[in-house]
């Protein structure tokens, strides 16, 4: 069973991946490590076996969490579906907060958004119960970035690297790389995703 909370457990494991594929890198390239590159290559899916050239071929990434809005959330399900797994791999979450309107006051657009779109909030209700993820419906809190379906590295405020599949960065130590649709569905059903490592970087960690 995935568990969708943040827990000390979860933060432990990130840490020993994380030492774990650096120590293979740091032997495979044998210099000095920039932040970006600690967060990217720290989620390789085999640090053994990559070639971790910028600006080359995608690496192959290991999210720790995916992270959905309301309207990519739903053919972000559809695609999890034709995983033809019973339930998520990863800790998944759906934050409805892309589909209201800004346009008379808050709880009159929360209103209209609730009757507009019914149908989408049942459906990710629903698929979120069946496959396990975890879901914050409307007018239940913003997400803190505003969107969703990108990938993330995050080194969070608890100092937990992350690597999440969302849209826009928000908070400390984040960087965002685009990814489609597709990706975000393979992510939560357990399967690599795929982003460059940047040809330019700045600073060193």
């Amino acid at each position: 069973m995935i568990t969708i909370e943040s827990t000390p457990a979860m933060a432990a494991a990130v840490y020993a991946t994380l030492t774990r594929n650096l120590t293979a890198v740091r032997r495979r390239l044998v210099r000095p490590l920039t932040l970006g590159e600690k967060l990217l290559l720290g989620h390789l899916d085999d640090a053994a076996r990559a070639e971790p050239r910028a600006g080359r071929e995608p690496l192959s990434l290991r999210p720790d969490r995916v992270v959905f809005q309301d309207v990519l959330g739903q053919t972000g399900m559809l695609q999890f579906l034709q995983t033809e797994r019973a339930r998520i791999a990863v800790p998944t979450t759906i934050h409805c907060d892309h589909l209201i309107r800004a346009d008379v006051d808050g709880a009159t657009d929360l209103a209209t958004a609730l009757g507009e779109n019914r149908e989408i909030y049942d459906f990710l209700r629903s698929a979120a119960a069946k496959f396990g993820a975890g879901i914050l419906g409307a007018g239940r809190g913003h997400h803190p970035s505003g969107g969703a379906r990108a990938l993330r590295v995050s080194r969070c405020a608890h100092h937990r690297y992350r690597l999440a599949l969302r849209r826009t960065p928000a908070g400390s130590a984040r960087c965002a790389v685009g990814v489609g649709g597709a990706d975000a569905g393979r992510g939560d059903g357990g399967s690599t995703v795929g982003a460059a490592l940047p040809a330019a970087h700045r600073g060193r960690a």
